[in-house]
């Protein structure tokens, strides 16, 4: 570690999506040096694959197409002059407060007084027969397929999940020309949004809820799929099972955070079901149990993109303050005022049940740091 260079900055932001770009564009206003590292060259995240048009509120940039809302988000990024390291992976952090990092097969050291991790979420795989064979896919990588690169996946799809994800793709994928025979969720209702599953409905695609896959078969691809009815316990219904042709079988079955850095950085974690799994314990600063590291958007715990850039500014805010380049007065008002924004979009039943995980972890924060 010793032969590496070293950089410096104020701060340091893993993750250039909505938490990301929120959180560097915050502390760059402050008058914080911050560097925003993102793994992929593109930076934008989920946004740079949201064709759809945002709803809510204002302030979440509602009736606006993600595509736009990241262009904005960059233009934002480059006026303040944030130096940007895309492309770059960050593979360790050393010491709590120092950022391993690799570009074109370089690596170097990069010394932050305050890490904002905003590194995401990972898809969830679902295993059935026949699952491996080419055709089934991630719903997220069918939608970097049609929107980013331009290929259809399949002519003829199934999606497997009903959540926002599985609707929202599902209608892509309409859009993009591909058939979508149904969407199959082993839950008894929708989870998704009724704005995106009115959607699906008007189409003619049918929703079947209380189904899920019994195997996927085919020669050397996707070619036919069964799907069966399940019972409250998702066990299979005997004599219930429908055959589907199709080619292509989406999985959106969840996501779960991306917390390895977190890990490595040795903060403490907490399991809470409705956020995706295992998260950080951190506060209503969203710092964690490791002084000047936070987290932001879905490494905190699954949710919108709205509810992340509000926890993008969140995190910075208290980097700032922490820096001394906010007063506490100021840092509490923008915090009171960003989490006001969220309960008015946490309004529904599961945005309720994610606030109630939020609240859960704080409490547990707040019991760890009175062990210590």
């Amino acid at each position: 570690m010793g032969s590496m260079s070293m950089l410096t900055t104020d701060v340091a932001v893993v993750g250039a999506g909505p938490a990301g770009l929120y959180a560097a564009i915050e502390a760059a206003k402050a008058g914080a040096k911050t560097t925003i590292i993102n793994e992929y060259v593109e930076p934008g995240g989920q946004l740079t694959k949201q064709i759809h048009k945002f709803f809510g509120s204002k302030e979440h940039a509602a009736g606006v197409r993600g595509i736009d809302i990241s262009a904005k988000l960059l233009g934002s990024i480059d006026e303040l002059k944030v130096e940007k390291r895309m492309g770059t992976l960050v593979w360790s952090i050393f010491h709590s407060n120092i950022l391993a990092i690799a570009h074109n097969g370089k690596s170097e050291m990069l010394r932050a007084n305050k890490i904002i991790l905003a590194t995401g979420a990972s898809e969830n795989a679902f295993a059935f027969p026949g699952w491996t064979l080419p055709g089934v896919m991630g719903a997220g990588a069918a939608q970097t397929l049609i929107n980013l690169q331009r290929i259809l996946p399949g002519n003829r799809v199934l999606m497997v999940g009903a959540g926002n994800v599985g609707l929202i793709v599902a209608f892509q994928l309409l859009q993009a020309g591909s058939e979508v025979v149904a969407v199959v969720d082993a839950l008894p209702y929708i989870s998704g949004y009724c704005v995106h599953s009115a959607k699906i409905a008007r189409a003619g695609i049918p929703i079947l809820t209380s189904h899920t896959v019994k195997k996927a078969y085919g020669e050397i691809s996707v070619e036919g799929v069964m799907v069966v009815k399940v019972d409250n316990q998702c066990k299979p219904i005997p004599k219930s099972e429908q055959d589907m042709k199709v080619d292509t079988i989406c999985i959106a079955v969840g996501l779960t955070p991306l917390v390895e850095l977190a890990w490595l950085a040795n903060c403490r974690f907490t399991w809470v079901a409705s956020l995706g799994g295992y998260v950080p314990l951190y506060d209503d600063k969203m710092e964690t149990t490791v002084k000047g590291i936070y987290v932001a958007g879905d490494a905190a715990g699954i949710e919108e993109a709205s509810t992340a850039m509000e926890e993008g500014s969140i995190a910075a805010i208290s980097a700032v303050e922490s820096l001394g380049l906010m007063t506490q007065q100021r840092a509490y008002a923008l915090r009171a005022e960003a989490y006001e924004r969220l309960r008015s979009f946490r309004i529904g039943p599961f945005g309720k049940l994610r606030d109630q995980g939020k609240q859960f972890i704080w409490r547990e924060r707040q019991k760890y740091a009175e062990r210590i």
